[in-house]
């Protein structure tokens, strides 16, 4: 069978709709897009789907106030685009949700032979409230801060739509690649991806754990390994590709491979670069810069400048155990370090700064673009 997965996001309305216009009546459905990819990250492109959305209300798995179905066909580009409010309704009204007693989720269940046999499941929170709706139940118009996210989720719209493809055979351990969204930091001038591998969202904290991400060993793909209840082995690879998605763990050696090999992880064509096309492992120089532009060298530092770094944990390399989440964040950098290791910021209170780690370490990942 055909694996499929999805990415999706909610539209609001445009910026130039004012609080006045917010105040009249407000429409009875909301806008929303998926984009539908196979496992091999291949557009599923022209193909009618079956879809149940669900809008849960609290919490990702909360009370279901409205459930409704519909048939939709994806386009050209992958895209399949609905009106929730507009489908066959089987649970609630969606003319009368009370908006403003959320947080809201939506839950989306997608068959893409077309039927009600839903296979692809995503649940994903509403970050920015159908303005126009919410207002019809809190007579509020938008404010400052509303306009602001709607910028912001527009430009997370233009980004779905033209997501670079990640390396072949990349094994996602959500299911779901990384969204691809760019932030600069315009004191270093460089642009990254605004979050880590495997990460879910941007880090609303430095203990967000939906920020957290993967945790990779140095110069390895996305083979399986970097999810963090992967399995483990003790048997070091001869080759750069293990053949398996386990973490290779061993308190003999600094090294998952054996030979080791320095030159993994090289630019954007290098090899394993686990990063989307056009994205690569930044070199030491690159990530020194970006700890020099920070207000502190600390995790306070890291949260408040434009990468947002969590503080992820790592997974040692003895026997593979995770530690140190939500005290200490550890971001690999492509370059070799000598002997056994490489170079990476290392983010803990008192002590930030660039060391060389044991490759067979697993640590996060955060993708400079070329």
């Amino acid at each position: 069978m055909k694996n499929f997965y999805f990415t999706s996001l909610v539209l609001t309305l445009s910026t130039g709709f004012l609080s006045q216009q917010a105040k009249a009546q407000a429409p009875q459905s909301m806008s929303y897009q998926s984009v539908i990819r196979s496992s091999s990250n291949a557009l599923v492109a022209a193909t009618p789907v079956g879809m149940q959305i669900s809008l849960l209300q609290g919490t990702a798995s909360g009370t279901a106030v409205y459930v409704e179905t519909q048939t939709a066909t994806t386009n050209a580009n992958g895209l399949v685009s609905i009106e929730i409010g507009t489908g066959t309704a089987t649970t609630g009204t969606f003319s009368e949700i009370d908006w403003a007693t959320g947080p809201y989720f939506i839950k989306t269940e997608i068959d893409p032979a077309g039927g009600t046999s839903y296979a692809i499941t995503g649940t994903q929170q509403v970050m920015s409230v159908p303005y126009a709706l919410y207002a019809k139940t809190a007579e509020n118009g938008i404010t400052t801060a509303q306009a602001n996210a709607i910028v912001t989720m527009q430009a997370q719209i233009t980004a779905l739509l033209t997501q670079p493809a990640y390396p072949v055979g990349s094994v996602f351990c959500t299911s779901i690649p990384t969204l691809v969204i760019d932030v600069t930091n315009p004191t270093t001038g460089k642009t990254w991806m605004d979050r880590n591998l495997g990460a879910s969202q941007v880090a609303t904290s430095s203990t967000d754990a939906a920020a957290y991400g993967d945790l990779y060993q140095w110069g390895r793909g996305s083979d399986g390994h970097q999810c963090r209840n992967s399995a483990t082995t003790t048997v070091l690879s001869t080759t750069d590709q293990p053949g398996n998605g386990n973490f290779i763990a061993s308190g003999a050696s600094f090294d998952w491979r054996n030979p080791n090999n320095p030159n993994l992880w090289q630019g954007v064509n290098g090899i394993n670069n686990p990063c989307p096309s056009g994205y690569r492992l930044p070199t030491v120089t690159e990530l020194e810069a970006e700890l020099t532009s920070w207000s502190s060298n600390d995790p306070a530092g890291a949260f408040a400048s434009p990468l947002k770094l969590p503080l992820a944990g790592a997974r040692e390399r003895t026997v593979g155990a995770l530690g140190s989440v939500g005290t200490t964040g550890i971001y690999w950098s492509g370059s070799d370090g000598g002997g056994f290791r490489s170079s990476a910021l290392n983010i803990r209170t008192g002590d930030t700064m660039m060391n060389n780690n044991a490759r067979i370490n697993g640590y996060s990942v955060r993708c400079l673009k070329n």
